[in-house]
């Protein structure tokens, strides 16, 4: 039985109890630290980052960006990367659509998710493959070209929609 900076067994996860904490705080802050009086429901300051048209959903998946980099340094398989980074990856595409994509930040809270993805997979009896730099630097890479992509696409579609109405 290996034993890591926690006192629980992690076979090959570089559990930090310390890490999870403190990613579990980023995560409220980002998703769920805000009430919203009247309703029991709370939203984080990722939707309010998001009301500033596209440049607020990049803030916002660059901080969602420390929980997955985080996660990286705790071993996480590929297969929990990817889920979270297509959490974060739906958020920020989504979030640029103006109302739609604040409503759809308020309630997909992606950063909870990951938590919720990062505590099963350091509880799971066989964690899995972890990832290399190498991969996660791919990764990392073709969602910022999906990004890119997408904010194209959106900004032809734009031109396109005010060329038939004021054209």
């Amino acid at each position: 039985m290996t034993h890591s900076t926690d006192s629980r067994p992690t076979d090959n996860l570089k559990y930090d109890r310390r890490i999870v904490n403190r990613l579990h705080r980023v995560s409220y802050i980002l998703d769920n630290s805000i009430p919203i009086p009247g309703t029991g429901y709370r939203i984080g300051i990722n939707p309010i980052l998001g009301l500033v048209p596209v440049w607020g959903d990049v803030a916002g998946a660059i901080l969602s960006g420390y929980i997955i980099l985080n996660a990286v340094k705790l071993g996480v398989s590929r297969k929990v990367l990817l889920t979270m980074i297509y959490n974060i990856l739906a958020e920020t595409i989504i979030g640029v659509i103006p109302v739609l994509g604040n409503i759809f930040d308020a309630t997909w809270k992606g950063n909870i998710r990951n938590m919720r993805l990062l505590e099963g997979y350091i509880g799971s009896p066989s964690p899995g493959r972890t990832v290399s730099l190498k991969f996660v630097l791919l990764v990392v890479f073709g969602g910022v070209l999906l990004l890119l992509l997408g904010l194209l696409l959106m900004v032809l579609l734009l031109g396109w929609l005010m060329g038939r109405v004021w054209g």
